[in-house]
């Protein structure tokens, strides 16, 4: 029974570790979060489009071939709708 406790402590222990890490990392996205809404506040107060910039950055994490993909499907869809 003592090696069943041990192993149960042992166990109890790295689970905790595990949960600490994950409240840090929590904490360091918030405040990374807070952050990049801290920049593009910045960004609006000079005169900048947020939107347009939000959307700049989601195209630039895609790779080439799949922007233009997603460019041509929407030129289509747009085309179908009389929006050109």
């Amino acid at each position: 029974m003592d090696e069943q406790n041990t192993v149960e402590n042992v166990a109890a222990a790295e689970l905790r570790q595990f949960i600490e890490r994950i409240e840090r990392l929590e904490e360091e996205k918030q405040t990374i979060a807070d952050d990049i809404k801290d920049v593009f506040g910045e960004a609006k107060g000079r005169g900048y489009d947020t939107k347009a910039m939000k959307t700049i950055i989601r195209l630039r994490k895609k790779d080439a071939n799949e922007r233009l993909e997603e460019e041509t499907i929407l030129q289509t869809y747009m085309a179908a709708l009389g929006m050109e």
